[in-house]
């Protein structure tokens, strides 16, 4: 079937308007609108079969005239974010579902094999108003805001990007979680057992950055993705531990990264402290969340008894490059899969003495569990120090002094 003969079967559905009418051709040519193209294709059906050129009055039986109220809805759009920065934007769309059912019923009567779907037109078109009238660019990929126009319920939902930076924080108090807990007894609904707050602990570390961080942003809250974890009372210091920190739903997205630091680093004072890098995506954080980082250790560690130095040193040659096997220790299997794991202690050396413990420093690979190294967690950890001195050992403190980086092309 020729054009005109197809333009004829779509005419004879009822009165359409130019968009839909060109759509059904949209991707035959390039170059036209869609409403442009269905004029040009009205007048050579008129010229075709020698009749008169009229505009079509009645509202289009596929989509209402729905394209004539689209500058309202850009309106509408734009309203909905006064107050948000934003450089870049993506429009979507739902239509009513009567709008794709007639204009796939006609694709399939008439096979049609160039046709563009009307949300693809309505997303374009109220693109262009948005970016005409905002000085915005649209992106397909990555973009700062996205509109929802809902046409059925006749609302827009905005859906505002996340902004992330990247860095390396130290810990210097114990006591403080890498990441809010939820309270064990209410669950986050707040009892008397937190003091109402819905909190395990008072503070983290995600809150000691990120509270001065959302401020900055206008967010409404913050996530903080790290290169594992350590210990609630370990300390992280030294080099630092790589993290992103993901902003959520900011109002602001150019926050200068040297102020930003300057203000955690003044909040958090003593506790906690950031340097950060720049600003990063969400790519990072798969890239971090899948590296497995060595980690070294600064421990102290007791020993019943009396133990000499040769006897110790023996102790840690034969652990120096062991695998280990690691079944999940006693004190995370409320919150951790029961698997047993093998990792490697890289090196282990003897480092001095604070009076009666026992100084050590551990590099290992990532997971590996040193409280356990140390004490076997009766038997479930093995070989161990405890073991292999045939003497209860155990960590009294611990402090993370160094996490591997992405120097081979990432994070550093």
């Amino acid at each position: 079937m020729d054009i005109i003969s197809q333009v004829r079967s779509i005419l004879s559905y009822g009165d359409i308007c130019d968009h839909c009418l060109g759509r059904f051709f949209g991707k035959r040519s390039h170059g036209l609108t869609n409403a442009q193209r269905g004029r040009s294709i009205r007048v050579a059906h008129g010229l075709s079969d020698n009749l008169p050129f009229s505009e079509t009055h009645e509202p289009c039986w596929i989509c209402g005239d729905l394209f004539s109220v689209l500058d309202g809805w850009a309106d509408r759009a734009m309203k909905a974010v006064e107050g948000i920065e934003y450089q870049t934007f993506l429009v979507g769309s739902r239509v009513p579902p009567m709008v794709t059912e007639s204009e796939e019923m006609v694709w399939t009567d008439l096979s049609l094999t160039d046709p563009e779907p009307i949300k693809s037109e309505i997303n374009r078109e109220t693109g262009k108003i948005i970016m005409s009238r905002s000085g915005k660019d649209v992106d397909l990929k990555h973009p700062d805001i996205v509109f929802l126009l809902d046409f059925q319920s006749d609302t827009i939902d905005v859906t505002v990007a996340p902004v992330f930076f990247t860095g390396r924080y130290q810990k210097f108090e114990r006591g403080i979680p890498q990441t809010h807990w939820d309270c064990r007894a209410c669950h986050g609904a707040g009892c008397e057992r937190c003091g109402f707050t819905g909190k395990q602990y008072s503070d983290s570390v995600e809150e000691l950055i990120g509270r001065p961080a959302s401020l900055l942003f206008g967010a409404e809250t913050a996530v903080l993705h790290g290169a594992g974890r350590e210990d609630i009372d370990a300390r992280m210091i030294g080099t630092g531990r790589p993290f992103v920190m993901e902003i959520v739903h900011p109002r602001v997205r150019s926050v200068d990264i040297g102020h930003l630091e300057d203000t955690i680093n003044r909040y958090s004072e003593g506790r906690v402290k950031v340097c950060l890098e720049g600003y990063s995506d969400r790519s990072k954080v798969e890239t971090l969340k899948s590296h497995k980082a060595h980690k070294k250790y600064r421990i102290l560690v007791g020993i019943e008894g009396s133990v000499p130095l040769s006897e110790l040193n023996k102790a840690l040659d034969n652990l120096k490059g062991t695998i280990i096997r690691q079944r999940t220790p006693q004190r995370v299997a409320h919150r951790r899969a029961d698997r047993v794991r093998e990792r490697k202690v890289v090196d282990i050396v003897y480092a001095g003495m604070h009076g009666n413990e026992y100084v050590l420093e551990v590099l290992g690979e990532a997971g590996l569990y040193i409280k356990e190294l140390v004490s076997g967690d009766n038997g479930r950890t093995t070989p161990s120090l405890t073991e292999i001195l045939g003497k209860p050992a155990r960590v009294t403190e611990l402090d993370v002094v160094m996490v591997e980086g992405l120097e081979n092309g990432g994070m550093n």
